[in-house]
């Protein structure tokens, strides 16, 4: 089965990936968009968590990663909900934890477990301890496949980055004891730059922040009237969208009528409708020199800066007041 990314280039994956990826829990991501809400506010906001999944696989082998690397990354996200992160809102967990807790549960019910086994794997040896794969996923301010991936796709796909910047990035990457770092300090500078444009500019958007808040409201209602369940949020968006917009709940109706792309909203901490945080994401990356690590604010200011700059905005959230 050939894959072609436009980010890292083509690749002839081996069988037990390619069965895989046609498994019905990873086809199902193709319905699961990236941003939650986002892309009823925006349609141009549509990246999807298949695009990601599959992004992060081809990363880690781009990066000479292993085939059960691949394959973890490949699954890491098989078990978000629909509107991905928006769950964690609806159930007050701000660490983004929902798709986590669920992972195994959904795993087991699949049929991925015996996609595995016929190629010679056992799950739980996989998918239960990602401790071990270690260019899969790193603790913040570290970079990681994941981390990387929903950068660069994002913000090449929504046209804040380009394709040869990206290029030149992957570039510079370099993988120290199975951790991936930067060769010089521009990249780290460039890439900080990328990931608060993702994480601060798009995350906390004021109408991307409008979008998460009214369908938050929206989803509670919904399980608060029975119209949906948390068993329904394992299917996809639209279908967890129709079933909102079939509820003829006043309250409900009027949240969904509210979550459109023709709503235009603002930022005004003095007048505003919604005000939202989100989760605390930084980005410190070490850089290769003179075969030593070392943390890129320590070398630049303009990333120590950077970072001063996302921290105050992170915790003090966006202010949306809506205009029309």
């Amino acid at each position: 089965m050939l894959i072609k990314d436009s980010l890292y280039g083509s690749y002839d994956i081996e069988k037990v990936l390619e069965e895989l990826i046609l498994s019905k829990p990873v086809q199902r991501l193709k319905g699961i968009h990236q941003g939650g809400a986002s892309y009823l506010v925006n349609k141009k906001w549509n990246e999807t968590r298949y695009d990601h999944s599959v992004g992060v696989m081809l990363l880690i082998r781009k990066l000479g990663g292993s085939l059960d690397e691949q394959i973890t990354g490949l699954l890491h996200d098989v078990s978000h909900t629909a509107f991905s992160h928006v769950i964690d809102f609806v159930l007050g967990q701000q660490e983004d934890s929902y798709h986590e807790e669920i992972f195994q549960q959904v795993v087991m019910a699949s049929e991925i477990p015996q996609i595995l086994e016929r190629h010679g794997y056992c799950y739980r040896d996989l998918l239960l301890d990602n401790s071990k794969w270690t260019l899969l996923e790193q603790a913040a301010p570290e970079l990681c496949a994941d981390r990387v991936d929903y950068t660069l796709r994002d913000m090449y796909k929504y046209g804040q980055i380009t394709q040869e910047e990206a290029q030149r990035f992957l570039e510079n990457l370099i993988i120290v004891d199975g951790k991936m770092f930067l060769r010089t300090i521009e990249s780290a500078e460039w890439f900080v730059e990328t990931y608060y444009k993702e994480v601060i500019d798009f995350f906390l958007d004021p109408l991307n922040v409008y979008g998460y808040d009214l369908l938050t409201k929206a989803i509670k209602v919904g399980f608060n009237k029975n119209v949906i369940s948390l068993q329904d949020m394992l299917s996809v968006d639209e279908d967890v969208m129709n079933l909102l917009r079939a509820s003829s709940d006043p309250v409900l109706h009027g949240y969904v009528k509210q979550l459109n792309d023709q709503v235009k909203v603002c930022e005004d901490k003095e007048n505003f409708h919604t005000h939202l945080t989100k989760k605390t994401r930084l980005i410190d990356p070490c850089v290769f020199i003179n075969n030593e690590l070392v943390r890129a604010s320590s070398l630049s200011e303009k990333v120590k800066a950077m970072n001063e700059t996302a921290l105050k905005k992170s915790m003090e959230g966006t202010y949306v007041r809506v205009v029309t």
